[in-house]
């Protein structure tokens, strides 16, 4: 099979078989954030709260990304854009001084893009069940990698910098990932952090789009079976994990990062 074709990048030489339609979804518009979230209040569990109450400072541990809900509303005006409204919750790790005790909490980030999404009006029904699809309205799609805690700070609640924080309305799914209960009150002592945060915002629709076909799509790699060999059979068949033993001299990207200390 001379001129099979595989995924990935196509020679073009390369002979298409026919032209198919698909049904999919189709990406309407799209945009990446680099969002810098400057102290961001901390709801911290109940036993962390009596560490920030004596702490002189707090130096960051890691910050987790652990849900985003994402609500997506048609603006009136403007016939075919969508507010897309992302709900960041995340869990924050920090460390105490004195006494380098962990402390853990909660901060949620909310933040709003608008994008195109088109319009439609039709409504989808299948053989899978009685559950009829409006189509009316765009998917919203986020994409975000775990932020970075940029830096982390305990204040008196009279000095407060950030006047006006608000107790956020937690779900309970969310409180149960840490545990015990988080102190959603206002106290003698606040903590706060300042994220840095990547992510991609998407609308997508169900779309029917015609696309070129090569061929059909044949698994290239064998199945490996552990039914009728023995362990050390099987343990043999696996590649030897070099790059675990030995870190790569350079990164992907790493000429563009020193570019910028320069």
């Amino acid at each position: 099979m001379a001129d099979r074709v595989v995924p990935g990048p196509v020679d073009s030489s390369a002979c298409i078989r026919e032209a198919v339609c698909i049904h999919t979804k189709k990406i309407y518009s799209s945009c990446k954030d680099k969002d810098c979230v400057e102290d961001l209040r901390v709801f911290p569990t109940v036993s962390s709260q009596p560490y920030i109450d004596t702490a002189f400072s707090v130096r960051p541990r890691s910050a987790e990304l652990l849900y985003a809900g994402v609500n997506v509303e048609e603006i009136s005006f403007n016939r075919g854009y969508y507010t897309v409204d992302v709900t960041y919750f995340y869990r924050i790790r920090g460390e105490v001084f004195p006494g380098g005790q962990e402390i853990t909490g909660l901060a949620v980030f909310d933040k709003r893009v608008i994008l195109f999404g088109s319009e439609g009006s039709a409504k989808v029904f299948t053989s899978q069940g009685d559950i009829t699809t409006e189509a009316d309205q765009p998917v919203g799609v986020v994409e975000a990698v775990d932020p970075i805690a940029l830096s982390m700070k305990v204040v008196d609640r009279c000095c407060c910098p950030c006047p006006g924080d608000g107790i956020p309305d937690v779900p309970a799914g969310i409180q149960a990932l840490f545990g015990e209960a988080l102190v959603l009150t206002d106290t003698n002592r606040l903590w706060y952090v300042t994220l840095g945060q990547f992510s991609l915002v998407r609308l997508e629709r169900d779309s029917q789009l015609v696309i070129p076909v090569y061929n059909y799509c044949f698994p290239e790699n064998e199945c490996v079976s552990s039914g009728d060999d023995d362990p050390c059979t099987l343990f043999g068949r696996i590649r030897f994990p070099v790059e675990e033993f030995y870190p790569p001299d350079r990164m992907e990207g790493c000429d563009s990062y020193r570019s910028l200390l320069q």
